[in-house]
């Protein structure tokens, strides 16, 4: 089942100014605000707020997100895990998720936080069962993510929830691109400055229609829902004051600084 609808190819940000929390299309280095929502047709405002004067807040608050695990062979390897038969899919709850700027709190139960820098897929209309030539009509756009894990929590506990699913574990932003082909991006991630992993999406095991396909075969997604498709090789840790940026060709640059938990 898929809803239809029409949408219009800008970049969206979401964003706070003065107490207000709003949707905007980005213009150079100011926003036009919206009326409405982008899951819908919306007309520009003619409002519009410099960049440097708002907030910007994750693009989307999705309802869930769900993760790809080893969709790159590389990283996999780096790992010592084989490439799956089939997709390992797992979940980071809406509270994981933060936007650009906003801490990543240092998770007190683990001693080993990596960096994964990937490509996000954000979903605009209701969907289930989506067949392969349907898949770009349930895509809104695309934005960074950096999938941090509790690297150490996920090799001992096996199952993924805690590692992957704490608080501030999941960033996002700065915004979403609308018009974008994402079959051959670079992605990029540095840590305080020092490149740690560059990749191409090209060098995705699965790409973006197997697993919208393979997710929607189990699962309705929602408007806002997002699916992480999977980090390049070269993850590595993060420690309390580093500063962690996620480049990806055509988006932008997400940028976020480690702290210690309170």
């Amino acid at each position: 089942m898929i809803n239809e609808g029409q949408r219009q190819p800008v970049r969206i940000a979401r964003f706070s100014i003065d107490g207000n929390v709003g949707f905007g299309v980005v213009e150079d280095d100011a926003l036009d605000v919206i009326k409405g929502h982008p899951f819908a047709e919306f007309e520009r405002s003619g409002q519009k707020v410099p960049l440097d004067k708002v907030r910007l807040l994750p693009p989307v608050l999705p309802n869930k997100v769900v993760g790809v695990g080893r969709n790159y062979a590389e990283h996999a390897a780096e790992l010592g895990n084989a490439v799956p038969d089939v997709p390992v899919t797992f979940f980071k709850p809406s509270t994981s998720v933060i936007g650009p700027g906003d801490p990543i709190a240092y998770p007190s139960f683990s001693q080993e936080v990596h960096h994964e820098a990937e490509l996000a897929v954000v979903i605009g209309r209701m969907c289930r069962e989506v067949p392969r030539e349907r898949v770009k009509d349930v895509i809104l756009g695309y934005t960074c993510a950096n999938d941090v894990t509790a690297r150490d929590v996920q090799q001992r506990e096996k199952q993924w929830a805690r590692a992957k699913g704490f608080d501030g574990s999941c960033p996002l932003g700065p915004w979403v691109e609308t018009e974008l082909d994402p079959a051959d991006l670079t992605i990029q991630c540095t840590v305080n400055g020092e490149q740690r992993q560059l990749g191409r999406t090209s060098d995705m095991v699965r790409p973006i229609e197997d697993l919208i396909v393979h997710i929607t075969e189990a699962m309705t997604l929602l408007p806002g829902d997002v699916i992480l498709t999977g980090t390049p090789a070269g993850v590595g840790p993060l420690n309390v004051g580093d500063e962690v940026a996620v480049t990806i060709e055509g988006i932008g640059t997400l940028t976020n600084k480690v702290i210690k938990r309170g």
